[in-house]
C-alpha cells in the first residue's frame, strides 16, 4: 500500500467515524492523542538534503551489529499517551555500523511516570511505498524529562525518501 493510498484510506475512516462515533467516543471518556479508532496520530519527516552518495553502504559485520540493535517488532501494551510529546526528530546518517538513524527527542509533559515510551517509524521510499517500520523504546521516563531517542534503520539512505512517527507509552 502507498503510502498516499494509506493516508486517504485514515482519513476516510477518521470521517466516517466522526458522523457515528464522537458522542459515543466523549461518552466513553476517550482522551487520547490517536485517533479514534484508537491508532497513533504519525507526524511527517523528510529526509531531506541527506549526501546518499557519500554513506556507504554497511559492511556485513556492521550490518550484523546493527541488525542487533535495530528494534523491528512494535510493543502491544503502549498506546496513545497526551503526556507524550514528540519535541523534535530528524533524518540521520551516522559512521560506521549504525547508518541510516532518526534520532530526536520525547518529553513527558505530565507529572507521572511513564513505565514504558515507544518511538515508531515508517520509512518510505521516493514512490511513497513503505519499506519498513523502525522502533526505539525506554523505560520509566519521570514527568517533566526528556529522552533522546536513536532509531536504527536497516536501510541505506539512498533508499530511504521520508518517514513518519509517533510516540507511545504505558503508564505506571
Amino acid at each position: 500500500m502507498t503510502r498516499s493510498e494509506s493516508t486517504s484510506r485514515s482519513r476516510r475512516r477518521v470521517l466516517a467515524s466522526l458522523g457515528a462515533g464522537v458522542v459515543a467516543a466523549a461518552g466513553a471518556g476517550c482522551t487520547g492523542s490517536g485517533g479514534l479508532d484508537g491508532e497513533p496520530s504519525y507526524e511527517e519527516g523528510n529526509v531531506g538534503d541527506v549526501n546518499a552518495s557519500n554513506a556507504s553502504n554497511r559492511s556485513a559485520s556492521q550490518m550484523s551489529a546493527a541488525t542487533a540493535l535495530a528494534q523491528q517488532q512494535p510493543n502491544t501494551s503502549v498506546t496513545p499517551l497526551e503526556s507524550l510529546s514528540l519535541i523534535d526528530h530528524e533524518f540521520v546518517v551516522e559512521s560506521g555500523y549504525l547508518g541510516s538513524t532518526i534520532q530526536g527527542t520525547v518529553q513527558n509533559t505530565g507529572g507521572d511516570r511513564i513505565q514504558l515510551v515507544e518511538v515508531r517509524t515508517r520509512i518510505y521510499n521516493g514512490s511513497g511505498n513503505m519499506l519498513g517500520r523502525y522502533f526505539a523504546s525506554t523505560g520509566d521516563l519521570d514527568g517533566g524529562e526528556a529522552w533522546e531517542f536513536q532509531v536504527v534503520v536497516l536501510l541505506p539512505p539512498a533508499n530511504v525518501a521520508d518517514y513518519d512517527i509517533t510516540v507511545l507509552g504505558t503508564p505506571s
